[in-house]
């Protein structure tokens, strides 16, 4: 679990909920304390209806998916259904079950609990490390099919490079030799797309229009310059329907050499927001198991949106607005918003003054992929200002 200044992420939380500061995160309002003994299940394990599912919520309401593609019961809202009832149900039904609130507030509660303590899991994005040869940088990437956990228990097949969903991130200066060499061991055919990147079109990454496919056991060498500064992506572009929201997608930046025209800032966190066979997911994880983004009060926060999926998710921030300052690698003139749409394939910049203290729930708004009857899962972490 993360610190600052002697403070775990907990007792910071617990201590913030008087000032309001948890409370923007828990719509039940409860203490941390009282989370203590609040039942917990996994997202696969509520879908199966496990013991650990109090018997009063399996009876009363479904439970979302695993994906988050699928919750029901809740007053007929947008995206549910309900299972007709027949002619004799209809006839001799006297009086609908009371639902059970408290029992949904637990799992609210539990999720959360679970979240705050940032369980120990592999996360991928971390920045990939590089060789010179000859003046070139040179990275090297694997894609292999994996086990990949979503959520506590939620384990999935993944394609992924280098082992991590998303993949490393690949970091360079404008103006750098850039070479790639893919290995591919899935077994299905693929090829690197560098979004957004000018480059020769021999180096686009397009099977059959600008190479020939990686075949399974094939290698292919990338080789370009770096040219135009800002926030870009690397990602399949064979069955990309299926290898890209599978994990094949990584962040790809390059740093401007002239910082005079880019907006200061303290601290980065790149997003990367994804659907399909791996759910709802923010940097490859569902909550609880996404990464809460820690600051110091006073950070100007740059983030770095990357929508990889194959919907639009429009990202809120609770509590302070964003100045949004570029799309897809390009400075615009800056405007303040709460929430930002972000269409897939855009990467959107924002610089966040980290000013209000607490802890900032921070989802995207098209609420059946955040939040339902069982709690919050899938797109949905928090800013924590200390």
């Amino acid at each position: 679990m993360a610190k600052y200044a002697g403070l775990s992420r907990r007792r910071f939380l617990a201590g913030a909920v008087g000032a309001g500061g948890l409370g923007v995160l828990v719509a039940c309002g409860n203490q941390v304390g009282q989370m203590q003994n609040a039942p917990y299940a996994t997202n696969a394990e509520r879908n199966a209806g496990s013991g650990t599912v109090p018997a009063a919520v399996q009876a009363s309401a479904a439970t979302p998916a695993a994906s988050g593609t699928a919750m029901t019961g809740m007053n007929d809202m947008p995206g549910t259904t309900t299972a007709p009832a027949s002619a004799s149900t209809a006839a001799n039904a006297t009086a609908t079950p009371a639902k059970d609130w408290q029992a949904m507030s637990q799992m609210h509660e539990a999720g959360v609990k679970t979240f705050l303590a940032q369980p120990q899991t592999l996360r991928g994005g971390q920045r990939m490390e590089y060789t010179m040869q000859d003046g070139v940088k040179v990275f090297n990437l694997t894609a292999k099919p994996m086990q990949w956990e979503v959520t506590p228990g939620q384990i999935v097949e993944a394609y992924a490079y280098n082992g991590v969903v998303p993949g490393p991130q690949i970091r360079v200066m404008e103006g750098d030799s850039v070479r790639v060499i893919l290995k591919n061991e899935l077994d299905e055919a693929t090829a690197i797309h560098y979004h957004g990147l000018v480059i020769p079109n021999a180096m686009d990454g397009v099977p059959f229009i600008t190479q020939p496919p990686v075949n399974p056991g094939e290698s292919f060498t990338y080789e370009f310059t770096a040219r135009n500064p800002g926030s870009h992506m690397y990602h399949s572009h064979m069955n990309s329907a299926l290898q890209v929201t599978k994990g094949l997608l990584g962040a790809f930046i390059i740093e401007p050499k002239d910082r005079s025209a880019y907006p200061a800032f303290d601290q980065e966190y790149t997003m990367i927001l994804n659907d399909g066979p791996l759910g709802f997911t923010l940097n490859g994880k569902g909550f609880p198991s996404t990464e809460a983004v820690t600051v110091k009060q006073g950070t100007r926060l740059l983030i770095r949106y990357m929508n990889e999926g194959l919907m639009i998710h429009p990202m809120h921030l609770h509590g302070m607005p964003m100045t949004i300052i570029g799309q897809d690698g390009y400075l615009n003139t800056p405007y303040k918003c709460d929430t930002v749409n972000i269409a897939p394939g855009q990467r959107i910049e924002a610089i966040v003054e980290c000013t209000e203290v607490g802890a900032w729930a921070w989802h995207c708004h098209i609420l059946s992929h955040a939040e339902g009857e069982m709690g919050m899962f899938g797109m949905v972490t928090a800013l924590i200002v200390q």
